[in-house]
């Protein structure tokens, strides 16, 4: 499904508004509807309990949004955290140079891909993908081209060279989306943190910084949190919270957003250790993505050719969104840089004394780093479908049944006849365990798409014979079967369903 239908759905079922929507919005910002709040949520309990809860060796802190200045100036934000921005002159629109780059990179290999389905199409079971790919002249050329403007990308990023941005730009012949000219700016760059002040005189106030990341609160933290935990290295510190970038290149929906949330753990570690638990973490983020089982859409590892100041390893989990592969989550070995930084500026003393060793270290650290709000997007474009019902077409939400924001709908059949007594008892005695709708309005197949649309595996009608049996039909979504259930086994059923 395109990503605009997938905007018209979260907006007209109440998972994601454009904030200040009736002043015309805000651009890059969004608020999350009754359902989007309550999947928000269900997500960020998931990753919780899959990262803090599950692992003895992993504790969570909740770090303010205001930090010390000084900890930016150690970390580099201050002086390093930028975009290289690029301008077209005729669309006036403002974009990404590296991001133009990938972009146009991406296109290389959908032409790859094209290549690669002609051909099955043409050989059938006898086609030999791997032969195909090393000999084909076409791929060896968009391949060859591929290496050798991702080179030239991670020199030029590693060494801030701006020119060099444009002449890559240039050389590929890309043109504005918008205007669809080639009549570029020069390449700039621009520091994407938003700054305020603290106090009540302006004059008398700091200069602060609204965090571009969560990960500095958890390093400086670190020597807290190790002694009253009193755990032993390797051990982890996670976190959820709010981080915000004044992106000026802001587009693709709650994909990338000035103000959003993230979940990270640092991982600290031994130093000589830390590339076998960069592949440890790498592997077992992935098999938890994996593991949502989602409808639609792949992942993939992307390794950074172009690795930042702190780190010695790095790569990207991507996934398969309406508009490509695109970052998900990321996992870098980020060394001991930052608790060394942090030693140097604020001059107390971080290291860790190892008993086993019988020495004192900086550790390293291994972090994970996922976007909340990327993947709830990433969550609803594999969960969202639309298919064939009879003669009518079904728009249906395929969510993991533990993350749906309603787990469970009770619907009278009709507005008379005791009906609606009777579900409003099995209503009041089910939301007590479960997270329950009960709704009355419209056919029972309205009220069945409706809950289709929102995500709930299982729906309750309750109708005449079930005054008299005591019996109501239970209805999954998925597969939309139905059967009589005893109305006091229910609870029990719902449990184990909801739990498989």
């Amino acid at each position: 499904m395109d990503l605009k239908k997938i905007i018209s759905h979260c907006k007209e079922y109440g998972f994601v508004f454009p904030s200040s929507d009736i002043y015309d919005g805000l651009s890059a910002v969004y608020d999350y509807g009754p359902f989007g709040v309550e999947l928000k949520n269900n997500i960020k309990a998931h990753w919780w309990k899959s990262m803090v809860q599950e692992h003895e060796n992993i504790v969570g802190i909740d770090s303010s949004i205001f930090m010390h200045p000084d900890i930016w100036k150690a970390s580099g934000h201050t002086d390093a955290f930028n975009d290289p921005l690029i301008d077209n002159k005729d669309s006036k629109k403002r974009y990404r140079a590296d991001i133009l780059i990938e972009d146009q990179l991406a296109k290389y290999e959908q032409k790859i891909n094209k290549e690669i389905n002609k051909a099955q199409k043409r050989f059938g079971e006898k086609f030999d993908v791997e032969q195909f790919i090393s000999t084909n002249p076409r791929i060896l050329k968009y391949k060859d081209k591929t290496q050798t403007i991702m080179h030239r990308l991670s020199l030029a990023l590693e060494n801030n060279n701006m020119l060099e941005l444009k002449k890559i730009i240039e050389d590929l012949e890309i043109k504005c989306p918008v205007s669809g000219t080639s009549n570029w700016t020069d390449v700039r760059q621009f520091n994407l943190m938003f700054s305020t002040k603290m106090g009540a005189v302006s004059d008398d106030a700091s200069k602060l910084y609204l965090r571009p990341e969560t990960a500095q609160g958890i390093f400086v933290n670190f020597l807290n949190v190790q002694k009253v935990s009193r755990k032993k290295i390797p051990f982890g510190i996670a976190q959820i919270g709010k981080a915000f970038r004044n992106e000026i290149v802001a587009r693709q929906f709650i994909f990338r957003m000035r103000e959003f949330e993230q979940m990270e753990m640092q991982f600290f570690v031994r130093p000589g250790e830390e590339i076998q638990w960069y592949d440890y973490w790498k592997k077992k983020r992935l098999e938890w993505h994996k593991s949502l089982n989602l409808n639609c859409g792949d992942y993939r590892f992307h390794n950074h050719e172009n690795l930042a100041h702190y780190a010695n390893a790095a790569c990207d989990i991507q996934f398969e969104f309406p508009i490509g592969f695109k970052e998900l989550e990321g996992i870098h070995s980020r060394t001991n840089y930052d608790l060394s930084q942090h030693q140097q500026f604020s001059k107390k003393k971080l290291a860790y004394f190892d008993s086993d060793m019988n020495d004192s270290y900086i550790p390293y650290v291994i972090e994970t780093s996922v976007g909340l709000d990327r993947l709830f997007l990433s969550i609803i474009c594999g969960s969202l479908i639309e298919e064939k019902v009879g003669e009518e077409q079904r728009v249906v939400l395929k969510l993991p049944p533990y993350l749906s924001p309603v787990s469970l709908a009770v619907l009278p059949l009709v507005k008379k006849d005791g009906l609606t007594d009777k579900a409003r008892q099995i209503f009041d005695n089910l939301k007590l365990n479960f997270s329950c709708h009960y709704e009355e309005k419209d056919s029972i197949g309205k009220r069945y798409r409706r809950q289709d649309a929102i995500g709930t595996p299982f729906c309750i009608t309750i109708d005449h014979e079930t005054l008299i049996d005591h019996h109501v039909t239970l209805r999954e979504r998925d597969t939309m079967s139905q059967e009589r259930i005893a109305i006091e086994n229910l609870s029990e059923l719902i449990k184990v369903k909801l739990d498989t």
